[in-house]
């Protein structure tokens, strides 16, 4: 018999099926440094395409993470800003390269 999972596990897979998504974690970490419009994002992305690019930004916005912004200009542009959400992932990236930094370590120090 299967144990239902926590709701900390269930999270857990959340985030990391998000996060395991091709360009995922580079269109995040792109928009930490504030809102770009799709093509500034097209260009600093390096390799991604722009229907991956779409699919990946309403993605982000239906999860909460991002927010798409209509400015009232002509011709009309569109920019894409992290939401509080959004900017939390930050955090995980400082924790994954402390992490990261741990491991690089020879495994006699580790066991210090």
């Amino acid at each position: 018999m299967d144990m239902p999972e926590s709701d900390s596990c269930r999270c857990f897979r959340m985030a990391i099926d998000l996060l395991g998504k091709p360009w995922t974690g580079q269109i995040l970490w792109m928009l930490q440094e504030g809102p770009l419009r799709f093509n500034e994002l097209a260009t600093k992305v390096e390799g991604i395409g722009e229907k991956v690019l779409s699919a990946r930004l309403k993605e982000l916005e239906c999860t909460g993470l991002l927010v798409r912004r209509v400015l009232p200009t002509t011709p009309v542009k569109v920019e894409y800003e992290l939401t509080c959400k959004g900017q939390g992932f930050r955090q995980v990236v400082e924790a994954v390269t402390h992490w990261g930094t741990q491991l690089a370590k020879p495994a006699e120090v580790q066991a210090r």
